[in-house]
């Protein structure tokens, strides 16, 4: 992915002159790898680059010499492998098999581990035993490459803490369902929550320790099934507000200082507050996931905060806040650990509801290389949204947003909410954007369809930005404040009228 972003911005911004895991690849087009944690004794999911010069792509996989399975996505899961074999995965365009011989990637299945059955342990699964004990037990006991299973029920439980190179599954017809009680959530760790260091209630699910050193101290985890995980939902945020404050909240997922982290295929409802958060982590991938969290307050659906490589795709939000928050820390002490998000890359995903598919408010650390493509957005509130405060510092930088059906593109410096503190020594910049082949076609067109408002000091306004190939409704407004350098180029709609420009304190607008 990061080569993909960066012969993007090389070819297309004109308004402005790997995890732990053995495989080998050879330098290709695709850029073909497995998402990390995802290598299993039996499984493996496969990412690569779009063939965005190729109309309808298709996709074969070829495993052995053989096609096993074909996808207009850029993603696949290999399932059925046998454990600790060797395997050759090619890659090839439909109608193309020459280019197989490119894309080629050898890797090794994980060993089979041993399974450890909570209901062993005294785990049950009626809805009322409290089973935080048990299922702990059985994490403790798990040796390394082993799986701590919960099967069919319901099993209440209140914080969990997980280890490195383990499995946690849920299987069908199974959830670990979070206790309502605040002393579930007891002791109180030391995390981060809206931007700042502190200490809060623990989440349900909880892995490795905070630090800024660099270092992970939680690698090899997956947390996956076909089950379901449900917090205490509202009742318990409000309950840990009331306690000790609104940002004494857990998480549902917490990690700290994690590597190679995978979560997958569950049903993941009703957090306290957000919902999947990592911080200080790398190589963190959450795929084929329904996150539902409509009704909770601040019920952002996954936050990746200060992190590294990201990959999020095939997952479904109705979310009670932004979909995806994308964070790296608040005002001067965001400003001064300086650990910025990069390398974020969202595809194929369905916003049903929620307020944003989102980048910040809280990115004082900075963010950059971000990739959001083939994904499809209902009318969430604010959109495709890049926001913060002059009083953030930070950057954000190098966003790609391509192949998407929206209904807003909002760009905001202001937001009025979350803006407590002291402010950052410097004012942010917003820099290299471009927004690709969208289709915002169904957006109301009473409202501003895009509206990008830049810094007002000179030196920070928003700066080389470029929409292109863009399907707007008729009558449709674009907003552009406090930006030098945007380009317009083949800007539509369907009865192949110009949208209606509005620029205020801007240079270099081109349309």
């Amino acid at each position: 992915m990061k080569s993909f972003l960066k012969l993007f911005f090389i070819s297309l911004l004109v308004v402005q002159s790997s995890g732990t895991f053995a495989v080998t690849a050879k330098t290709s087009p695709f850029n073909l790898l497995i998402a990390p944690g995802t290598l299993t004794d039996q499984s493996a999911t496969l990412l690569w680059d779009k063939q965005s010069e190729i109309n309808n792509a298709v996709y074969e996989i070829l495993l052995g010499g053989k096609i096993v399975g074909s996808t207009d996505k850029t993603n696949f899961t290999l399932t059925k492998l046998r454990p600790g074999a060797q395997y050759k995965v090619q890659l090839q365009l439909k109608g193309q098999p020459r280019a197989a011989k490119k894309n080629v990637l050898s890797f090794r299945t994980a060993l089979k581990g041993k399974m450890y059955n909570v209901l062993d342990y005294g785990a049950k699964g009626d809805g009322r035993f409290k089973n935080t004990k048990a299922i702990q037990s059985a994490i403790d006991a798990c040796t390394p490459g082993g799986t701590v299973y919960i099967p069919e029920g319901t099993f209440l439980s209140g914080a969990l803490f997980l280890k490195s190179n383990m499995t946690l599954y849920i299987a069908s017809g199974a959830v670990l369902k979070g206790s309502g009680l605040l002393e579930d959530y007891l002791p109180m760790t030391y995390n981060r929550f809206e931007g700042w260091e502190m200490k809060t209630y623990a989440s349900l699910i909880n892995a490795g320790t905070l630090n800024r050193d660099g270092s992970y101290n939680v690698h090899n985890l997956g947390i996956t099934g076909k089950g379901m995980i449900m917090g205490g939902g509202s009742k318990l945020g409000k309950a840990m507000i009331a306690a000790s404050g609104i940002r004494s909240r857990g998480r549902l997922i917490c990690l700290m200082n994690c590597q190679d982290v995978s979560i997958s295929g569950l049903t993941v409802t009703a957090p306290p507050a957000w919902t999947i958060h990592y911080i200080y982590s790398d190589n963190v991938t959450c795929h084929d996931l329904t996150i539902n969290t409509v009704g909770v307050a601040n019920g952002d659906g996954i936050d990746p905060d200060s992190s590294t490589d990201s990959y999020i795709f095939n997952c479904t939000f109705s979310t009670g806040d932004d979909c995806i928050a994308i964070k790296s820390g608040k005002n001067p002490e965001g400003f001064t650990i300086g650990k910025p998000t990069r390398n974020v890359r969202i595809t194929n995903c369905n916003f049903i509801k929620g307020h944003g598919i989102s980048i910040g408010s809280e990115m004082s650390g900075g963010v950059s290389d971000v990739l959001v493509q083939d994904c499809k957005a209902a009318a969430l509130l604010h959109g495709m949204q890049i926001k913060g405060t002059k009083e953030r510092g930070g950057y954000v930088e190098n966003v790609m947003v391509a192949h998407c059906q929206l209904m807003q593109v909002t760009i905001y410096s202001a937001v009025n909410y979350n803006n407590d503190g002291a402010a950052a020594p410097q004012i942010p910049t917003f820099k290299n954007f471009v927004f690709s082949d969208l289709d915002l076609s169904a957006a109301d067109s009473k409202e501003p369809v895009i509206d990008i408002n830049g810094f007002k000091d000179p030196g920070h306004r928003l700066q080389n930005v470029l929409f292109k190939d863009i399907s707007l409704p008729d009558n449709a407004k674009i907003m552009i404040k406090n930006a030098e350098n945007v380009k317009f180029i083949n800007i539509r709609s369907s009865a192949d009228n110009k949208p209606n420009y509005n620029i205020n304190n801007s240079k270099n607008i081109h349309y």
